[in-house]
Parts: C-alpha cells; structure tokens; sequence
C-alpha cells in the first residue's frame, strides 16, 4: 500500500500534527506501507533531509492559510500513484486543495483507479475552538470557512479518522450540516521511548541546571494560553504562600500537625517551545516579580532529543492542565517513560487513563489545578509509586503504536 499525507506543515518544532504524522508513519512503515508527505513547508528547512521517509515540500507558504500555487497542479498529477490520501487536520489551503485536486482526478479517471480520501481532523473541530472568548474573531471565521469550504472537504472524504472517542463525539457539536460519510476511532500510537541513559540526564541538566539536585514536576508542550500555563503558575504561587505560612507556624512551635515533608514543592519546569511570544513572555514576567516563586520555577525553552527524554525520566511526574488537548503526545510519551500524569479532564484521553489508574485528573480551572497538584504532593511515597506501577499499563493498553497502526490499515482498507 502506497500512502500520501497532506500536511499544511511538518516542521517537528510546531509539534502536535506534525510529530502525530511521524509516530503514524512509523507504525505504517513497519506494516511494509511506503509513505510519502506533501506540504508547504520550505523547500530548504533544516528538517527535510533528516526524515527517512520523501517530503514533498513546495512552500514557501503565503499568508495564514497557507496558500500554494503548486500545490493543486502537484496533487492532480501525482494522486494515482497512491493507494490512499489523508488530509491531516483542516482550517488550512492544503485541505482546499485536495479537495479540488480530487474532484479533478476522479473526473479524469472515472473508470480507473482512484485514490480514497480521508480526513484525520486532529482535534481541530472540538467546540472549544468555537467557544473559547479569546477566538471570537476566529470563531466567526470559521464558520465562514465551514460555509464555503470546510464542510464540502468533510463531505467528500471517504472517512473521518479520530484519535480518540471523545475526539468523534466532540466533532459532530460545534457546525452544521455535518455529513461525514463514515467516521472511525483509530487511536494514536506514540513511539516507545528510548532506553534511560546517564547522557539524556546531563544533556537535560544543560539546559535546565537548576533542578540538579532537586524534585520536579514537568509542564512539557507548548507555551499558550490553552495549555493552562497560567493556571499552573497561579497554583503554584498560592501553594507556595499556603506551605510558608504552615512552615511559619511550625516554627513558631504553634501547629505539630504539618511535617516537613509537605512543605516542601517540587519545583517546575515550564519547558517547550513559545517563550518568545507574548504569551510566553507575560508568564516569565510573573515568574520573575515574585522571588520565591523565581526559585521554584524554570522555563528552559524547548527540549528535543536527549534533553526532552532526560526531562521525562527525571520528573516525579508530568502536568498539563490544558483547556482543550485533542490527544496528548506528551502525557502519553509520558506514561510510556513511567512517570504519572496530571491532567484536566479536556484532555480528550483523561478517561483511559483515569480508567488505567496511570494518573490524577480534575477540571481545568484555579480550583481543579489545585486540587489536582496538591492531591499529588499529599499522596504518600507508597501511593506514588502505585500509581506509576500503572503508567506503563495504561501506555501499553491504550497507546501503543502497533494496535493503532493496526486499526488505521482497518480503516482506510
């Protein structure tokens, strides 16, 4: 089997859609599937000639939709030599154009072979991209979009492909007419991690060296408003004050009932690509206004390669507490390096998990960030390390790459 992947870009820095097309191709190759990627990243990008499978990169990309002169012409002349097409993620020229190209390619081969057409949305349907009170402006865009385009891409595909149940079921609320013609739960595998070495720990300590000697909790994705970065900060903040003035009154010799052992937090690390934004820079300045706070926390920018893997396995766990997370890369190369998750339950996989006991869950709000990280701090040694018995369950069970590969050929067969 011969597939295509249509992608508006598949620069490894944007993660998400990006790294979910690699992990995908991964499992596909290894079914003896040949793969090959078209988008409108730039021809001359570092990362081209890094992947072991073919990008097609035909960009440069102009404006925010990511128009391509080239890429219509390039489709229609090269759809047939592919057993299947996947649209990976909407809103974008790219999937405006497959659809254009595949009504001139079936056009032209009415009676011969022609390529099925799928659309793996991503996450990029969820209604919180429609509610949220940051994206009015987008909100009114998109059903704009939904209008005149959107909704045809959905409607001629062959099928939707979902990484998870709560992903489908969130798809078919926020437009109308919604039309698919078939809809399937594939999962998403992620690849099993590396084997821990000492060089993943130094090479993480490089950047982040001022956890060497201490405890952490690891916030790893990207530095936006959606992933609750803010509502990680504000807890820690309000933990810090409450642990101090329980550590005042021990001292004073006015309350024996708090140890130690409970006033000490662990520190943060805030770590992923978006410190540069304005975001990302309003974070860091109420990091740095407050000088207790400034020890406990660090930002060190994005972690790729040994520095990403040493920063999992040295965690005492991970956190995000994401307004809207269609899937979850990192929770789940999380688990899969051992380590319990702490996530909102808008993180659309928060019920396998809760299900495999591989974590803690609660709202996305003040009080269920609180109650979420001060349920883990107040968990005994021996509670922790049951809860991480059962990470790997929960990878193994829900996430691994085999089974989601596996129900993917079953999909587009």
């Amino acid at each position: 089997m011969r597939i295509l992947h249509v992608a508006a870009e598949i620069d490894p820095e944007t993660g998400g859609v990006s790294q979910a097309v690699r992990t995908m191709i991964n499992g596909l190759t290894n079914e003896g599937v040949h793969n090959e990627v078209v988008s409108v990243d730039a021809p001359d990008a570092p990362f081209i000639k890094t992947d072991p499978f073919t990008i097609h990169a035909l960009g440069p990309r102009n404006g925010q939709w990511g128009y391509n002169s080239k890429l219509i012409s390039w489709l229609v002349d090269n759809a047939a030599r592919f057993d299947v097409i996947i649209l990976h993620g909407l809103w974008l020229y790219p999937g405006y154009a497959l659809r254009r190209a595949m009504k001139i390619v079936r056009n032209k081969q009415s009676k011969g072979k022609q390529p099925k057409f799928f659309v793996m949305p991503h996450g990029m349907l969820d209604p919180w991209f429609q509610k949220a009170s940051t994206r009015k402006i987008k909100a009114l865009r998109n059903w704009a979009y939904w209008k005149l385009i959107e909704r045809n891409i959905i409607a001629d595909a062959d099928g939707l492909l979902f990484t998870c149940e709560a992903e489908q079921l969130l798809a078919r609320e926020p437009f109308r007419p919604y039309k698919p013609k078939n809809e399937a739960v594939v999962g998403l595998g992620v690849d099993e991690p590396p084997v821990y070495t000492p060089a993943m720990r130094e090479s993480f300590l490089k950047k982040c060296p001022d956890v060497t000697d201490a405890p952490y909790v690891l916030f790893l994705s990207r530095i936006h408003e959606k992933k609750g970065v803010d509502l990680l900060i504000d807890t820690y903040s309000q933990l810090l004050k409450s642990y101090s003035a329980l550590e005042s009154e021990v001292y004073a010799g006015e309350s024996g009932t708090v140890g130690p052992e409970k006033m000490n937090l662990p520190k943060l690390v805030i770590a992923g690509p978006g410190l540069e934004t304005p975001y990302g820079q309003k974070m860091q300045q109420q990091v740095a206004q407050q000088q207790d706070l400034a020890a406990l926390i660090s930002f060190p920018g994005m972690l790729t390669d040994d520095a990403k893997w040493g920063a999992f396995y040295g965690c005492e766990a991970f956190i995000l507490p994401s307004h809207q997370e269609n899937f979850g890369i990192a929770v789940v190369e999380a688990l899969s390096c051992g380590k319990p998750v702490l996530i909102s339950d808008q993180v659309n996989i928060w019920r396998e998990i809760g299900t495999a006991g591989g974590g803690l869950v609660a709202a996305d709000s003040p009080e269920g960030t609180e109650q979420m990280l001060e349920g883990w701090l107040r968990l005994s040694d021996e509670q922790k390390r049951a809860i991480e018995q059962q990470t790997r369950k929960a990878y193994r069970t829900y996430f691994a790459v085999e089974p989601a590969t596996k129900n993917l050929l079953l999909a587009i067969a």
